[in-house]
């Protein structure tokens, strides 16, 4: 029987791959599109709402964002909103919640001012807010138990008027419903279909699943999350990378402790969000903590059989050696990792936890929180081999020769859109397609 022959073939039905899908099908010509995933339903990994914080990452209370990386950041999270309010999507699985990060003593102040002076032009609606204004907006912040207020300078820059928060399962099953709504295309979509190998044939992919189905195409794009690396290594690609997961555990209250988001001040040596604050959209808006960081051998968190996957994707050698020492070789980087590991002991691990989020919140007590059983994803870090170095945000393997591998952690979901448009240039000239830019920036890019 003869094979079909696709345009494009997505592997990957997370975030980043059906948003790729729906851009395909809304602003280019293409004519045959295909989508593989490897479960029953459309992001059940990393992009669902209980993996990761829900949060649109504009750049505007991140504090480990530079300027420079703020303004793409922002750019991208405008194109997920834009869409949103395209298809009426607001309050529905995107929502406005006041959101903040706060700095504590005189040292965080200091520094969330200074910042607060640098980005102000590039988000005019922010402000600084002072502990008489928190404990109006967010009395949490300040009051003990006793209803007393907290000793220590603390500050607060954010806003109340801005969407902030995404269900990104719900945006990834909108993106699928959209593409398929154009009839004078084939949009396919096959589940339950994990792909094991990928084999170019004169200028035709031949991609095999697992249970031996073949698909064809022109040009592959693989948004596989932690995945993405382990098949570019199985195809010779991206070798001078190796990966290491990090997953992210969640504390949740059962009720609403917190008006918005509220972030705390980043280390800048560390790669990860740092403690927040949520109103979680699928706990009825009760306060979600977190992430934690666990380094953990497995590509995926609550699911067994990928700790092969993780060793072949690791790559381990001396490069890689020399990066874990440097890491370690720093006290603040060294002291995470281990606080991180006890977050997940019961008992002593919420005990640790809460010494951290009373940071935030000083009368938070054992009882407010529990450990959120089953939530929380894996951010694939990359290791840059060559430079021997842990990789900051995104990476892209682009071949040139008709196949992509994205590697998409925080802000990975915010940037669907935006990656989406950096993947649809590279398909559209290579495949010879046109673009309706002129649509497309009507569309999503107006501000």
């Amino acid at each position: 029987m003869k094979i079909e022959t696709y345009d494009l073939l997505i592997v990957g039905g997370g975030v980043s791959g059906s948003a790729l899908f729906y851009e395909l099908s809304e602003y280019t010509n293409i004519q045959k599109i295909c989508l593989l995933e490897k479960y029953d339903d459309i992001s059940m990994l990393n992009s669902n709402a209980t993996a990761n914080s829900q949060t649109i990452h504009c750049g505007d209370i991140e504090t480990n964002y530079t300027l420079e990386k703020a303004k793409k950041v922002k750019k991208t999270a405008k194109m997920v909103e834009n869409y949103c309010l395209q298809h009426g999507y607001e309050e529905q699985f995107m929502f406005k919640h006041q959101k903040m990060a706060i700095g504590i003593g005189y040292k965080e102040c200091r520094f969330m001012i200074k910042r607060y002076e640098e980005f102000k032009e590039l988000y005019p609606y922010l402000e600084v807010y002072d502990k008489q204004t928190l404990e109006k907006i967010e009395p949490s912040l300040i009051l003990d138990k006793n209803g007393n207020g907290r000793d220590e300078e603390i500050i607060g820059v954010g806003t109340s008027s801005q969407y902030t928060t995404v269900n990104f399962k719900a945006l990834s099953d909108s993106f699928i419903e959209n593409a398929q709504k154009n009839k004078d295309l084939v949009t396919d979509l096959f589940f339950n279909s994990k792909v094991d190998t990928i084999e170019n044939d004169n200028g035709i992919y031949t991609v095999t699943t697992k249970d031996k189905k073949s698909y064809k195409a022109k040009m592959v794009i693989v948004n596989a999350g932690a995945h993405s690396l382990h098949i570019a290594h199985k195809m010779g690609y991206g070798l001078n990378y190796g990966q290491l997961p990090v997953a992210g555990s969640f504390y949740k209250s059962s009720r609403r402790i917190l008006n918005g988001k509220v972030y705390m001040v980043q280390n800048p040596k560390l790669p990860f969000a740092a403690l927040h604050g949520d109103p979680d959209v699928v706990l009825n808006e009760n306060t979600r903590f977190g992430p934690t960081a666990l380094v953990l051998p497995k590509l995926e968190r609550f699911r067994s059989g990928t700790f092969l996957d993780f060793v072949s994707t690791l790559r381990l050698n001396i490069n890689v050696i020399r990066i874990f020492k440097d890491l370690l070789s720093d006290s603040d980087i060294r002291n995470y990792i281990l606080r991180n590991f006890i977050f997940e002991i019961p008992y002593f691990g919420k005990k640790m936890f809460l010494k951290d989020a009373r940071k935030i919140i000083p009368s938070l007590e054992m009882s407010d929180i529990e450990y959120a059983s089953g939530f929380g994803g894996v951010r694939a870090q990359i290791l840059d081999k060559e430079n021997e170095k842990l990789m900051l945000g995104e990476a892209s393997i682009n071949t040139n020769n008709g196949i992509v591998f994205n590697m998409t952690p925080s802000p990975g979901a915010t940037s669907c859109l935006g990656n989406g448009l950096r993947d649809m240039k590279i398909i559209c000239e290579y495949l010879k397609l046109d673009f309706d830019e002129e649509k497309f920036n009507k569309d999503l890019l107006k501000d």
